[in-house]
């Protein structure tokens, strides 16, 4: 595959030092993912040669950071994680349920990442759950995958998460309900609900000193102050939406693929970087989804993704009802057995591992040879 234009790691290389330099209060988990991005792919990190194996042409392959803010890395990441997930698919209906908070709430997230993750994952889960079990809806338990995502298309902080839902519930009996092939269940009351639940949480968290405050939000510290902040919230519609259900189990597979290990922008999206401005391709929703091209100058760029790097060891794709870890195999096997239908999605399965790719790809040069690896060179030692 051909190397875009410009890549993050280009932006990084160029003004991460002076960054850093300019921001010494970073989280290690953002310095880390910094360093991490300016160092894939090259000698910095290893790498080996190989040799064709017919004409005796060299290559240099250098390796990957592994970092899941890295936007060279996720492809092979998503490619690994949808080949564990290839088993769970079912054949019915898929529905994409995305759950939003309102810019006040976001503002408070930024500085409590964390704790904030947390509760909207957890009232997420349990609104789906309460309201899928309810017997004037499914009845049932639903089962869901849900991603957390921070960012806008214009890399603006707006944290959601998205939700992919089998269209159906297990019910106590043990007897799968399906719901209705264009509809999952009714977003006004879902909205609702989670709006209940997140703000009870939140007021928790206040209560209990969890949330900190600081900068333009450091007022937000009195108890009175926080109730005024959060007061145009109770009076507002929480923006949920439920996306039409996917026509097969292939489509639900493109869009896991495409949306999981998805980062804050990618490499293709990126269009220049001159005299220290980035340029990058935008939609912009309010406009009918217009494409647009955004400049920002590399700081603000840098600023702009390092707030979509998230904790350290914070899982972002997490399972829930019949597919949490505990139940996945056996309500699977249970549901599967009352469609009587075998699960057989016609994919062909990718390879993932590092020695496949490297004994198996053809010479660049006389396309006929295979380049084996003859020599392989350690990392150099970060002294930064």
């Amino acid at each position: 595959m051909a190397r875009p234009p410009v890549e993050v790691a280009d932006i990084f290389r160029s003004y991460g030092p002076e960054y850093r330099e300019r921001h010494p209060g970073l989280a290690t988990v953002q310095y880390r993912a910094m360093r991490a991005i300016e160092r894939c792919r090259t000698a910095a990190l290893g790498g080996h040669i190989s040799e064709c194996d017919s004409c005796g042409h060299q290559t240099i392959s250098y390796n990957s950071c592994r970092n899941r803010n890295c936007p060279k890395c996720q492809s092979s990441a998503a490619k690994r994680w949808l080949e564990e997930r290839e088993k769970e698919v079912l054949p019915v209906p898929y529905f994409h349920v995305v759950f939003t908070v309102p810019q006040q709430v976001a503002r408070i997230a930024l500085g409590n990442q964390k704790i904030v993750y947390k509760i909207l994952f957890q009232c997420v889960s349990e609104t789906l759950l309460d309201i899928g079990g309810d017997q004037k809806h499914l009845g049932g338990t639903v089962g869901f995958l849900a991603v957390l995502h921070t960012w806008g298309q214009n890399l603006e902080y707006h944290p959601h998460i998205h939700c992919v839902i089998p269209g159906g519930a297990l019910r106590p009996d043990g007897r799968w309900k399906k719901t209705r092939k264009r509809f999952f269940l009714p977003v006004a009351v879902l909205s609702k609900r989670f709006k209940g639940k997140f703000l009870r949480q939140l007021k928790k968290a206040f209560a209990a000193g969890k949330l900190h405050f600081s900068g333009s939000l450091r007022s937000l510290s009195c108890q009175n102050a926080f109730r005024v902040f959060l007061k145009p919230v109770l009076t507002t519609n929480w923006v949920v939406y439920c996306k039409p259900s996917f026509s097969g189990p292939k489509q639900v597979f493109t869009y896991l693929g495409r949306y999981t290990h998805r980062i804050a922008i990618s490499n293709s999206r990126l269009v220049s970087f001159q005299n220290g401005i980035v340029r990058f391709r935008w939609k912009d929703y309010r406009d009918n989804s217009r494409i647009k091209i955004l400049a920002l100058s590399a700081d603000e760029f840098i600023r702009r993704f390092m707030m979509h790097i998230v904790p350290s060891r914070f899982v972002r794709i997490r399972h829930y009802g019949f597919l949490s870890n505990r139940k996945r195999n056996e309500s699977l096997k249970t549901i599967r057995e009352q469609i009587s239908v075998l699960l057989d999605i016609g994919l062909v399965k990718t390879s993932n591992t590092q020695h496949d790719l490297k004994t198996a790809e053809v010479c660049p040069k006389c396309k006929e040879g295979k380049m084996i690896t003859i020599e392989v060179f350690q990392r150099l030692q970060d002294t930064s």
